[in-house]
């Protein structure tokens, strides 16, 4: 048995799958299983930036793999190509040859999302979640375009592999420097609605959901390095935001707003919609996939709308649960990782009015309204948190108790 081409497979598999944005659990089991497949005994390690893994073989040699994980992706297309690939190596073993050339072909076979759907993704995801937070069509439809211009510059900052906290800040300031400037001109009627639409598209919902889903699953260390640098991307937010509306005071004056009751339940499930269907672009998911990903979004924000009259964390704790049994559903119903399904249907209820709120009264030195609104967004994410954690236990036991049904039946047969 070639060892040591083995290992290697796994730790590039590995390597892959955690570089497009798979949890920490999905990385470790997946080298586990296939390494298993082969009746070799692995022991793997992940974290964010580093993935371990060591084997003995039949001679009692230890060999011993590690392989450093750079910038972490959004490409979910990927993380499903590399999970099913998995799932084939796991059933059929092929020689280790054979497995290299699979793997290159998944890679080869991958495919992204040219830059003019790059731009829509920004404008609907601006533009929709702009619809949840009140803003009119006006405020949407900037909202829109300054998304589109902070899209824009990151794609091209992520391509000059420039540090992502730098990029944050400057993708902030662009967008809502760009906003407070059209608020000016009279095209805006609500900067707060328009800033913190665009703002959804900095705000780190992979990050934060794989770093809920990796504490649930055990992995600690995982799961509290992410939570930092969730912390790190709303410092970094903040800043940027801080900076453009200081330049904006200093340019302008202090940008003026009026309030907007917003709009009824319809148009806001259809703001839902184009919100989840521009991120499911920029999460590059393909296929009808996609759009089962944006329904779990519009279903979760009608659980919300419904339950809202209970107060805003009752409505999400129980919209989150809703999203986390649809994506478990559709993972089992479909064969794809509950991830892709999870993460976009979370995003309307991902509390970016909070962070944006939390940071600006920081920003004026309001301590008290910043105590009260950052303990607020905690809360959110809190419940957020338990909710994905108990229909995910609840999967899981029901799991377990299947394997053991099906084993009782397997004996008595």
């Amino acid at each position: 048995m070639d060892y040591d081409a083995l290992i290697e497979l796994a730790v590039e598999l590995g390597y892959r799958l955690a570089i497009s944005g798979a949890e920490t659990f999905r990385v470790e089991e997946s080298v586990n299983r296939l390494l298993g497949a082969y009746g070799i005994q692995a022991e793997a390690f992940s974290i964010p930036n580093c993935l371990i893994v060591s084997i003995e073989t039949e001679n009692s040699r230890p060999i011993t793999r590690m392989r450093r994980i750079g910038h972490h992706g959004n490409d979910l297309d990927a993380v499903e190509r590399y999970s099913n690939l998995s799932r084939k190596l796991c059933a059929e073993h092929p020689e280790p040859q054979v497995a290299w050339k699979w793997l290159e072909e998944t890679e080869q076979a991958r495919v992204h999302y040219r830059l003019p759907f790059i731009v829509l993704g920004s404008f609907l995801g601006a533009a929709g979640f702009a619809v949840l937070f009140r803003g009119d069509w006006t405020d949407c439809l900037c909202a829109g375009v300054c998304g589109v211009i902070a899209g824009i510059l990151g794609a091209g900052m992520d391509r000059m592999k420039t540090n992502p906290f730098f990029k944050t800040i400057l993708s902030a300031f662009v967008l809502a420097l760009a906003v407070y400037g059209l608020n000016k001109l009279g095209l805006c009627h609500d900067p707060d609605a328009a800033v913190i639409g665009g703002l959804m598209l900095l705000v780190p919902g992979l990050l934060f959901t794989n770093a809920m889903r990796d504490i649930i699953y055990g992995d600690i260390n995982s799961g509290v390095n992410r939570i930092v640098q969730v912390l790190l991307v709303a410092v970094a937010i903040a800043l940027g935001t801080a900076v453009a509306w200081n330049t904006a005071v200093w340019l302008w004056g202090i940008p003026a707003g009026r309030s907007f009751q917003g709009y009824g339940l319809g148009l806001q499930l259809l703001g839902s919609f184009a919100g989840c269907a521009g991120f499911s672009l920029l999460f590059n998911i393909h296929g009808h996939g996609g759009l089962l990903c944006v329904l779990g979004g519009v279903l979760g924000w009608l659980v919300f709308s419904l339950v809202l009259p209970m107060g805003d964390l009752a409505a999400t704790f129980y919209a989150t649960l809703v999203c986390a049994a649809y994506s478990e559903i559709m993972a089992r119903v479909r064969k794809y990782p509950a991830i892709s399904y999870l993460v976009v249907s979370l995003f309307p209820m991902l509390p970016g009015t909070g962070v944006y709120y939390t940071m600006t009264h920081m920003m004026q030195g309001d301590v008290e309204a910043f105590a009260q609104e950052g303990a607020h967004t905690a809360a959110v994410a809190g419940l957020m948190a338990v909710a994905i954690l108990l229909v995910s236990t609840l999967v899981r036991l029901w799991g377990v108790w299947q394997m053991e049904h099906n084993k009782k039946k397997a004996a008595k047969h």
